[in-house]
């Protein structure tokens, strides 16, 4: 499963990984193509701009003054009275000469000087008129004359590149170039441009422009002669990521989405498979401590019941007497572990009735002490009281809170390897009073402090018995603590002892 985890979330990265490679590839191929198609268009524009001021070279402007020489002239007419048409050929090599306002181009010289060498053909048929041999005004001809071509190229490159880039076009100009080809290619977020000659800046730009290496489209703008260029257009995408990223957000989402259910419930069998381990091993705990809590009075009673049945015992009266006896205690030790377990029970069914009234906590401290001093003296130990707590009522059930004292001390007595040495205080908080039960025995490691009030949770110790119990004491302690809006915490280190300290609501 793990594996399998591992891989659909490995897989899942590859896919989204090139899929935003492939975005992003896509992305700046599109803006490269949108560059280009703005440079082209902008030097085009330039170009058919220069051109159209260039026109009246063609036609009459008062700006210009021309001067045209015939250097060759060929002019053949023949008349063919057959068919009654005149054919009439021309062809002619011309030398323009052309002085230009400076005012066209807005440059600070005097006037501009431009030589054109032209050829020029012409051909004409003419309709005779019978009755008196001339032209009639009704006339088919065909014209093929040379194109009227300005042959301006070379100059215009010299003189472009002697021409200022912001006179060259402008920073609005650029801007409308680059959103219309930009939105062409479906790439419609914010944007920062520049132009820039050999590595340094132009009054072409933005504000927000910044110079990134990695982050920079360019494109080169206004070739010279030999195809070098002194500019460059430059974009940065502020938003580049976002754009990008954003074609698969949705699917990066589900992704996501989906690859958690499938950890957390892959993490929740986990955690079920492990909880079902623990509480097996629980309860093949408990029922070792409980098979060895009864057999010890099973046996008492088996060697009892033995004594009585031996004809010399049978008629001792003070010795079968006494062996009854054993046999009640044992009894009642095994009932009192059965109504332990069925008390436990009852308080997770909620079905344990527990009625509650005003009383002094100080009361129920002393007589939870005396139902275990007698054990305390028999091992030597003694328990001491320093009830400190000027207020001391709370509501409680006498029965159910005297046991939670008397399981916390017999703890105490149990878990205190020598003689048990045992502090009980009481301190008023606020509106509360505080219960510290504390002693000197073997103490709890920091895992069994967080469990210790789990039901049959017991600190392991392998195949040893030497402490009796079945896990259950504890347990049955926090619930009846909290069901009288109490609260009871542990504080404990290994060989030094622990610490219980319970927590009530005073009543007034």
């Amino acid at each position: 499963m793990s594996l399998s985890l591992i891989g659909i979330i490995f897989v899942q990265s590859y896919y989204i990984s090139n899929s935003i490679s492939n975005k992003e590839e896509n992305f700046n191929f599109n803006v490269k193509q949108a560059l280009s198609r703005v440079a082209k268009d902008i030097e085009t524009e330039e170009f058919r701009d220069y051109v159209n001021k260039l026109r009246p070279l063609v036609i009459k402007d008062v700006n210009i003054i021309k001067d045209t020489t015939a250097i060759r002239n060929l002019y053949v007419k023949q008349e063919n009275d057959a068919i009654n048409e005149t054919f009439v050929y021309s062809y002619g090599i011309l030398e323009e000469n052309y002085k230009l306002s400076p005012a066209l181009f807005d440059i600070g010289l005097d006037t501009i000087s431009i030589k054109k060498i032209i050829s020029k053909k012409q051909t004409k048929v003419f309709k005779t008129n019978e009755i008196d041999g001339k032209v009639s005004n009704n006339e088919v001809f065909a014209n093929y004359g040379m194109t009227d071509k300005i042959l301006i190229d070379d100059y215009y490159r010299d003189f472009a590149y002697r021409t200022p880039i912001h006179q060259r076009t402008t920073k609005e100009k650029l801007n409308r170039q680059l959103e219309l080809k930009l939105h062409q290619y479906d790439i419609n977020i914010d944007y920062e441009f520049a132009i820039y000659s050999n590595d340094l800046a132009t009054k072409i730009q933005t504000e927000d422009f910044e110079l990134e290496d990695q982050a920079t489209m360019q494109v080169p703008i206004f070739s010279e002669d030999n195809g070098n260029y002194n500019y460059r257009l430059l974009v940065n995408f502020p938003d580049s990521n976002k754009f990008i990223w954003s074609s698969v957000i949705g699917m990066l989402g589900l992704s996501i989405l989906f690859t958690s259910i499938i950890l957390i419930a892959f993490v929740t069998a986990l955690t079920q498979i492990m909880r079902q381990r623990q509480i097996a091993e629980i309860k093949t705990d408990f029922i070792n401590n409980m098979t060895h809590e009864f057999k010890t009075p099973i046996a008492t009673i088996n060697l009892a019941l033995d004594s009585i049945k031996n004809p010399k015992i049978i008629n001792d009266k003070e010795k079968v007497k006494r062996y009854l006896g054993m046999i009640r205690e044992e009894n009642k030790r095994m009932h009192a572990q059965v109504e332990n377990v069925l008390r436990i029970s009852k308080l997770e069914k909620n079905e344990l009735n527990i009625s509650k009234e005003g009383t002094s906590l100080h009361d129920l401290i002393e007589d939870a002490i005396s139902h275990v001093e007698l054990i305390v003296e028999d091992r030597q130990g003694h328990i001491e009281t320093e009830l400190k707590a000027s207020k001391s009522s709370v509501l409680a059930n006498e029965t159910h809170f005297i046991n939670v004292l008397v399981n916390i001390l017999d703890n105490a007595i149990k878990y205190s390897p020598d003689a048990p040495k045992i502090t009980v205080e009481t301190v008023n908080v606020g509106n509360n009073i505080l219960v510290s039960i504390k002693d000197e025995g073997s103490g709890m490691s920091k895992a069994a402090v967080k469990r210790v009030f789990e039901k049959f949770y017991r600190e392991h110790t392998g195949n040893i018995h030497n402490v009796k119990g079945h896990g259950l004491g504890l347990s049955y302690v926090k619930r009846i603590v909290e069901d009288h809006s109490g609260h009871i915490s542990v504080t404990s280190e290994k060989g030094k002892g622990s610490v219980f300290t319970i927590k009530l609501p005073l009543i007034s």
